[in-house]
């Protein structure tokens, strides 16, 4: 196999787009009980507003889940086909029972089933996000504890991501050939793809959903942005830009510099936004000590001078 191949390892992030900044802090921290990594604004546009990370202890690739609070815009987004339409977080199989009693404890409605031979326990953000807990046997990832949840009950980070999509044929080849997957089951409605040796965190699920309607793809409350997957370096990510680009998705972004990360995005053919993303070697604590790790605001420096203003517009988030 050549290096492009190989490109993809595994998640880097998923970012969705939420409701107020307060409601999905609790609901992140509180319920989930996830550690703030990181507290900054968005990078694009003219008018930046919040944009949350919630992971392990160092925020370390594979358990992040970023979230845009959008609720200012007063815009509700299109769940459908043409989306990522849910997010599925690693559990230890011993968890489940827990974690059923702690999600109905906190107001929420858990379903239980099984897929792909797993144990699902299936629920939503209070937006409407639909979130999995999925029972893992051999999960290695140090997860965070706030001493709430034990250690041994924590969530460990992504599992896998379900994208609709009306059918099948499209993405088979995206996957196949841009994306570095290869398929290793299927179960009703669903095809799964993985990444290298597979495993947690690297597995990429699609569900045939022919019946739904068209998603929505600008900023809307209770609607998955972008899943994001970490490749090597920049010479890898060029690799998989150039790759993209021959296969005729040429609208395959530059590369843009995101503070602790660097990516390129593409509109894969199933109309669901993926992202190549190559780590900082300081990651989150490029800009904060580890005893500060996600406590402060931190702004990007091409808004740093309308700091005064940017934060007077912003919602009051307690934490």
């Amino acid at each position: 196999m050549t290096q492009a191949d190989q490109a993809i390892q595994r998640h880097h992030h998923i970012t969705l787009s939420v409701g107020t900044a307060q409601e999905d802090y609790d609901f992140h921290t509180k319920v989930l009980s996830l550690k703030s990594v990181k507290k900054t604004l968005i990078y694009d546009g003219g008018t930046p507003f919040y944009h949350l990370y919630y992971g392990n202890d160092l925020g370390e690739e594979s358990t992040l889940i970023t979230c845009f609070p959008v609720a200012h815009f007063g815009r509700k987004g299109q769940r459908g086909t043409g989306q990522i339409g849910s997010l599925a977080l690693s559990v230890p199989a011993s968890a489940i029972p827990f974690w059923e009693k702690r999600l109905a404890d906190h107001g929420f409605a858990v379903r239980r089933s099984e897929r792909f031979g797993e144990q699902v326990l299936a629920f939503a953000h209070p937006c409407g996000v639909e979130y999995e807990l999925i029972g893992i046997a051999d999960d290695a990832r140090k997860p965070y504890s706030n001493g709430e949840v034990p250690a041994e009950f924590a969530i460990r980070g992504l599992h896998t991501i379900a994208v609709n999509v009306r059918e099948m044929e499209t993405s088979q080849e995206f996957m196949q050939t841009g994306w570095s997957g290869r398929e290793v089951a299927r179960d009703g409605k669903y095809m799964r793809y993985a990444f290298g040796e597979g495993g947690s965190g690297k597995f990429v699920d699609y569900a045939l959903e022919p019946g739904l309607p068209q998603a929505s793809w600008t900023y809307g409350e209770g609607t998955v942005h972008h899943c994001a997957f970490q490749v090597a370096d920049r010479v890898v990510q060029d690799l998989v830009k150039a790759r993209l680009e021959g296969m005729g998705l040429t609208d395959t972004s530059e590369r843009k510099d995101r503070g602790y990360f660097e990516s390129i995005y593409v509109r894969t053919p199933s109309g669901a936004m993926f992202e190549a993303t190559v780590s900082k070697p300081e990651a989150f604590l490029i800009d904060e000590p580890y005893d500060k790790l996600g406590s402060e605001l931190k702004i990007a420096p091409q808004f740093e001078s309308q700091r005064a203003s940017i934060l007077q517009s912003l919602e009051n988030l307690k934490y």
